[in-house]
């Protein structure tokens, strides 16, 4: 055997070696990324009452048997609004202060939970598969609610959760009004950038061989995980998009691609300059206006059947009285 043959052998078996070891080092990283064991999750460490807010403990439980935890703040304007957290947080994350801002303009206020995730059963990820079952019995709740007017209840989504309430509000005539913050378009189209972000491994070779593992082991594949095919369904209801430019968590085309595959009514906030669910903290007297706004747009209270009939038909002036 020549030298140069042997070279050759023993340069395949390393390559073989390095590719074998990437492979299952990047499967034990397909399994951290979609599995949430309880003891490995950030701690709730606040709560409604740190930022001012009236709350009670709330639990409800899927079709499936998840028990669900959430917080729960009354309406005072006959209206509600769902906040969903993101990926591998909780609700205590990134929402207190969102939600503290919908309630004093008088809205109820939700802050639900999924599996996997807060203090709640499974370790399962799914990206919406089964997290549906969850914002199903949330949308329950705040459609029974005392003090809420079953046809003004909105629903708001932090990255992750952004995506999650695009596909439950495709399903649920109930929401009337959706805002997604941050939300990743498509597994696909954000996959690189996510792993890069969640991993810190490059994403060649690394993000196909997760995205084999993952569904290989969990039966999970990149185009189950496509929202842009869920956002049409809403209208005739509206969806605001907010997508920072400076994103490194989902990809910054995210809020555009999702915007172009919805139908009106629909509005697309998007700054060049801020970063992952960074609207709410670094412009928010613009957030007040434009989200509270559009809520308010969209979610208005009833006009009484009196003002109605005042209204409907009626002369300018008395006649009588312009004699």
């Amino acid at each position: 055997m020549s030298r140069t043959l042997k070279a050759l052998i023993a340069l395949a078996v390393v390559v073989l070696l390095a590719f074998t070891g990437m492979a299952w080092f990047a499967r034990g990283e397909a399994a951290r990324l979609v599995t949430s064991p309880l003891d490995s999750r950030r701690p709730i460490d606040e709560t409604p009452a740190d930022v001012g807010m009236a709350y009670r403990d709330v639990t409800v439980t899927s079709a499936d048997g998840v028990n669900l935890a959430g917080w729960w703040t009354p309406s005072e304007n006959g209206a509600a609004l769902i906040l969903q957290h993101g990926y591998k947080v909780n609700r205590s994350t990134d929402l207190l202060g969102i939600a503290a801002l919908f309630a004093e303009h008088g809205y109820g206020v939700l802050l639900s939970s999924v599996r996997a995730h807060d203090v709640n059963g499974g370790e399962l990820i799914t990206f919406g598969r089964e997290e549906m079952q969850d914002l199903a019995a949330w949308i329950d709740f705040a459609r029974l609610a005392d003090g809420v007017d079953p046809e003004r209840i909105g629903i708001f989504g932090n990255s992750l959760g952004g995506s999650l309430v695009i596909q439950v509000a495709a399903q649920s005539p109930e929401i009337k009004a959706v805002v997604a913050h941050s939300a990743f378009a498509s597994m696909r189209s954000t996959v690189e950038t996510s792993v890069r972000y969640f991993t810190g491994l490059p994403p060649f070779p690394f993000a196909p061989m997760i995205v084999f593992w993952v569904g290989r082991d969990r039966g999970m594949y990149l185009d189950d995980f496509d929202f842009t095919q869920w956002v049409d369904d809403l209208s005739p209801r509206p969806i605001l998009f907010l997508q920072g430019g400076a994103d490194v968590v989902v990809t910054p085309e995210s809020g555009r691609l999702l915007y172009d595959a919805a139908r009106e009514p629909k509005e697309l906030w998007f700054d060049p300059d801020l970063e992952h669910i960074a609207f709410f903290d670094e412009r928010p007297d613009e957030f007040e206006r434009r989200v509270v706004g559009f809520y308010d747009r969209y979610l208005p209270a009833p006009v009484p059947a009196s003002a109605a009939e005042e209204t409907d038909g009626a002369p300018a002036t008395d006649p009588l009285g312009a004699r």
